[in-house]
Order: C-alpha cells, then structure tokens, then sequence
C-alpha cells in the first residue's frame, strides 16, 4: 500500500469515493499496461487494506475489476479436420476424434460415455450430468457409427466406450497428446486443442444454416449468449454480407 498511500500524498484515504479508486486503477494499472491478473492482485489489496483499516468495502457502487476479455475461439476449417482425422490410423484413436467433432463433445464428455450411452437406432448419443449437471442428447452421424462398429469389434470394450490400458476411464492427457501429434503431421500451425473441435462443430453447423438455437441445445450451452460466439467466428457467413464497395458502379 506504500505506493498507493505516496500516490494519494496528502489525501485521507478513508475520503476516497469508488469513483476516485477506479480512477486510481484505471491511470496506474489498466493504462500502464498491467495484465489482468496484476490488476485484480490490486484490486484484492485495496479491498484488504480498506476492510482492516476502515471496515469499508469497496468497489460497491462501481466495478473495480478489469473487464473480461471477449477472445474468439479458434476454428479449424473443414479441410483442417478432414486431414487431422485422416492423419489418425490407430482405430481406436480415429473413433475417439470422430465423436468428439461429430458430436461437439467436450474431452470428459468423450472418456466418461459408456456403451449404453450410444443409441445407435435412434442415431443420437447420450451425454450424461454433462457441464452444468445436465444430460442432452447428440446426433450419432453415419461415419461415426460406421467406425464405432469397427472399433467394437477390435476392442470390445465392456463398461466405458473408451477404457484405459488397464480398464476404468481412458486418458484425456493422452488424447491431448495424440491430437497435438496430428496437428504437427498435417502442418496445422493454428493454436488449437481438443477443445477446438468442438468449436469447429459448432462453426460449421452455423455455416451450413443450422439454425442457432438447435446448435446451442446441442452444445448444452444455458444461456444462448455463449453460443452467439460462433456467429462473429463463421467466415461463410461473413463471406455472404454485400460489401458496399462491390455495390458501386465503378
């Protein structure tokens, strides 16, 4: 607090409104360029300071915290998970990547399905106490189904549809590992995950005029603010916008 008490010179600090404290970290932290995480280490000072010193907390009336950061997911295009999925011999591997792009799956979503959770007459895919305590359903698509069959039939698994070396769960560390090895075998230089597919799913649905509200259902996204994301990622889309330019006469 020495800095800040020097930076107040004459000033009581108690006299302070949240107005003037916001003002103070906006000058010495935001606009010097301070990270996000060394602006809330402040901010968790001056709220320590002000509680112990005059049993007062601050930030009531205004918001003391940086704003959170609005970063647009990476994408991988469709030509990009054509190669990744071709790149994979292994059956086992292949099938794990197939659901988890088919389906939008999330990494634990795709270890902790068992054999009961594919519905493969029905053509959809069970996810249970997903993200948020809650099951959805997911389309089953044809290829993936065509693969789980050949998977079945080398692996037989008998309780997960995907088990460990020595049974129980299989690795997400491991289908981390084997993703970033694909992405180095295709010359993917993009910074993407496992997680990444997912948000390809989502991304290609909105391109292929899948309506929003279907995609954030499958997804199991509560709010359809988390979904509108994709939207200010789909180039098609973006690609369909007349450009005024081209609507001169030139």
């Amino acid at each position: 607090m020495g800095s800040y008490l020097s930076i107040l010179k004459t000033r009581d600090p108690a006299s302070l409104s949240d107005q003037d404290i916001g003002r103070y970290i906006t000058k010495y932290y935001v606009q010097a360029g301070h990270s996000r995480s060394y602006q809330n280490q402040a901010v968790n000072a001056l709220k320590l300071f002000y509680r112990t010193e005059f049993g007062r907390e601050i930030g009531m009336t205004v918001s003391l915290r940086p704003k959170r950061e609005n970063k647009l997911p990476n994408v991988l295009s469709q030509g990009e998970v054509r190669a990744i999925l071709s790149s994979i011999s292994n059956i086992k591997h292949k099938t794990i990547f197939f659901l988890i792009y088919s389906g939008g799956l999330r990494i634990g979503e795709v270890v902790s399905l068992l054999l009961t959770d594919i519905d493969s007459k029905r053509g959809i895919i069970r996810i249970r106490n997903s993200k948020g305590a809650k099951d959805r359903e997911v389309p089953l698509s044809r290829k993936a189904l065509e693969q789980l069959r050949i998977y079945y039939k080398a692996y037989e698994p008998k309780e997960y549809l995907f088990e460990g070396q020595f049974g129980g769960l299989y690795s997400t560390r491991s289908i981390q590992t084997l993703f970033r090895k694909a992405l180095v075998v295709c010359g993917i230089k993009k910074r993407a995950t496992v997680h990444t597919l997912r948000h390809s799913f989502a991304t290609h649905l909105l391109e292929n005029g899948t309506d929003l509200r279907i995609i954030q259902e499958l997804l199991g996204h509560k709010s359809s603010k988390t979904t509108e994301i994709y939207t200010h990622v789909s180039q098609r889309t973006k690609q369909k916008i007349p450009n005024p330019l081209d609507q001169l006469n030139l």
